[in-house]
């Protein structure tokens, strides 16, 4: 795997992932976990830091997440019938909303496709279409074509007050470590679960952060909550 190339290269950092990040230098897709959850290395003031994000979206619009994705696999099986060898396509991000009316299939089918025929077995590039952002990886070259569609939204069927309960899924996901750590929950909804003035919430958001995140640690992680509105950071409770 070309585990060396840097999202910063194909314009990551405007993505709604990162935007209202810190800065990086260098920003590595590791993989995807099994809770849905993606694991990053990245470069930040000369200080390398892991990154654990998770895209969430609320129960009553995951209907329009769904509508999105079938777009998505569509344009993934058009362009696999253009292509020679297996690949992966992994969805980091997209603006549910926007591309609901927006996205175009063909238009993305081509673009995947032409960027498949430049790659290299090992190679991944990552490919940027209006508001979505993907990795494409080859493995093998054959006759035929394959892409393999991954994606990864978590649908948040808890109450609003509930919303701790996936900061302390990114946390398990973790692993402490020497090294400075992000653990950033993104936000896709229209009408963003996080709400300050949840009393409820909040409370259980400032719990959370004190019981499981070990005060002992020299570097611990920085935790962010992200929606359309912008980025909160918990430890510090601070907007940026």
């Amino acid at each position: 795997m070309d585990e060396q190339y840097n999202l910063i290269d194909g314009g990551i950092q405007h993505s709604n992932l990162f935007v209202h990040m810190p800065i990086f230098e260098e920003i590595y897709y590791i993989g995807h976990q099994e809770t849905k959850v993606r694991k990053y290395r990245a470069l930040h003031e000369d200080q390398p830091c892991t990154m654990l994000a998770l895209n969430i979206i609320r129960k009553d619009e995951d209907i329009l997440w769904d509508a999105v994705s079938d777009f998505v696999k569509h344009s993934v099986s058009t362009a696999a019938m253009g292509v020679h060898g297996v690949y992966t396509f992994d969805l980091l991000t997209i603006d549910i909303h926007k591309e609901i009316h927006n996205f175009k299939q063909n238009e993305f089918a081509t673009l995947i496709m032409n960027t498949a025929r430049k790659l290299a077995p090992g190679q991944q590039r990552l490919i940027k279409y209006s508001t979505a952002y993907g990795i494409l990886q080859k493995f093998l070259h054959e006759d035929w074509g394959k892409i393999k569609l991954l994606t990864s939204v978590d649908v948040f069927k808890d109450k609003d007050s509930f919303l701790d309960l996936r900061v302390k899924q990114l946390i398990k996901n973790f692993e402490f470590a020497h090294d400075p750590g992000i653990l950033l929950l993104n936000d896709l909804s229209k009408n963003p679960i996080f709400n300050p003035e949840d009393d409820v919430q909040q409370q259980r958001l400032a719990k959370v952060i004190e019981k499981q995140i070990p005060k002992s640690i020299e570097y611990p992680p920085e935790v962010y909550i992200q929606d359309k509105s912008g980025v909160r950071e918990l430890l510090s409770n601070s907007v940026i």
